[in-house]
């Protein structure tokens, strides 16, 4: 896993054992053991990784009115009970929210306002809910709806 897996050397000092993945993979799921001798005495805990991944298709970069799916899965045992999708949440009145029992979402005609802050949430049967947040940006143009602007002589005009 090298170099994704890193220790922080004067955390160990004090006591801190933690392990740093960055960036996570979907194969990095599982339960890992960390294990401390001191002297005579061996110390060790379990930590069991979960993976959520948000997958776009087509791959980024979307294009204005090309179709859009976006897919959120886990590596969480459950069945899946509901996934909702959250757009730009606690922004403005523009967020929006969308709920169904697959983990994909479909925008038929994607603009330049489905830009912005997407969040997955996942909920499952034992109870456990789990999340993702990723932005999507989209390619286009978000200009006047007609295509002939005016300006002023001398003045500028975006």
């Amino acid at each position: 896993m090298k170099p994704r897996v890193s220790l922080q050397d004067s955390a160990l000092r004090n006591g801190n054992f933690s392990l740093r993945i960055d960036p996570v993979r979907s194969e990095d799921v599982g339960l890992y053991e960390a294990q401390v001798k001191y002297k005579t005495e061996v110390r060790s805990c379990h930590v069991e990784l979960g993976v959520i991944t948000v997958t776009l298709s087509p791959p980024s970069p979307v294009i204005v009115n090309d179709l859009l799916l976006m897919s959120c899965n886990s590596s969480h045992r459950a069945s899946l009970v509901e996934t909702c999708w959250f757009h730009n949440e606690h922004l403005d009145s523009t967020s929006r929210t969308f709920c169904s029992l697959s983990g994909t979402l479909s925008i038929l005609h994607p603009v330049m306002s489905d830009v912005g802050s997407w969040r997955c949430q996942l909920r499952y049967s034992d109870k456990e809910i789990i999340s993702a947040t990723f932005n999507l940006q989209v390619l286009g143009f978000d200009g006047p709806t007609s295509p002939v602007v005016y300006a002023a002589a001398g003045s500028a005009a975006d």
